[in-house]
């Protein structure tokens, strides 16, 4: 990984996504106590271990918090927490980021329903998926969505992601095994970057003049 890459702070307005510190406990923790509902039908859950094997802990905030860092400086991993007006209001992650011959990561995320609709999500992606093309060094980001999570689907088809199609029982989440739909972008595809692309999209933006 490239050494400007992390830890790195990007914003846009008055969205910032920054690293996650064990200093965000608090915050973290009251922003996921008042949205247990709106998040845990698309939260990750451990499945059951197999026959006499060890049952799998969820990780403590210390633990998860720890778990990112190392995977973050082992290059592998780009941790963020999203802000808003300066208040911490989510959660997002470039997770898998593989070199080689592939140069792909995927990106993961979730957001406080309270700031749902406001484009705060969106702008997130965006910046996120412009540093990994352009800082990074990236060729590929997915973004793997349930079906039937129709908020954060909304989220990728604001930013032009291509559907590539359905990954069956991709991930453990609320407690099975569910389906996925696979969102891709390539760095070709947005040479102006993606945060260009969302910053012409949006409702009221006046057009590019060429």
């Amino acid at each position: 990984m490239n050494a400007p890459s992390w830890p790195a702070v990007l914003a846009d307005g008055e969205v910032v996504l920054r690293p996650i510190k064990l200093r965000d406990q608090r915050s973290w923790r009251e922003v996921n106590r008042r949205n247990r509902d709106w998040l845990r039908p698309w939260e990750a859950t451990v499945p059951p271990p197999a026959p006499g094997g060890p049952a799998a802990q969820r990780p403590t905030y210390r633990q998860m918090v720890r778990h990112l860092r190392a995977e973050a400086n082992a290059g592998r991993m780009l941790p963020f927490v999203i802000e808003y007006r300066g208040e911490l209001v989510g959660q997002l992650t470039v997770a898998g980021i593989t070199w080689g011959s592939m140069c792909s990561g995927h990106v993961g995320y979730w957001v406080d329903r309270a700031v749902a609709g406001r484009g705060v999500m969106p702008t997130a992606v965006a910046l996120a998926v412009d540093h990994c093309f352009q800082t990074v060094g990236l060729h590929r980001i997915e973004v793997c969505i349930r079906p039937e999570n129709l908020p954060s689907r909304r989220v990728v088809e604001k930013l032009g992601f291509r559907e590539e199609g359905m990954r069956p029982r991709y991930l453990h989440i609320d407690g099975a095994w569910r389906d996925h739909l696979v969102f891709a972008l390539t760095a070709e595809e947005i040479p102006q970057g993606l945060l260009h692309r969302w910053h012409q999209a949006r409702p009221g933006a006046r057009p590019e003049i060429k």
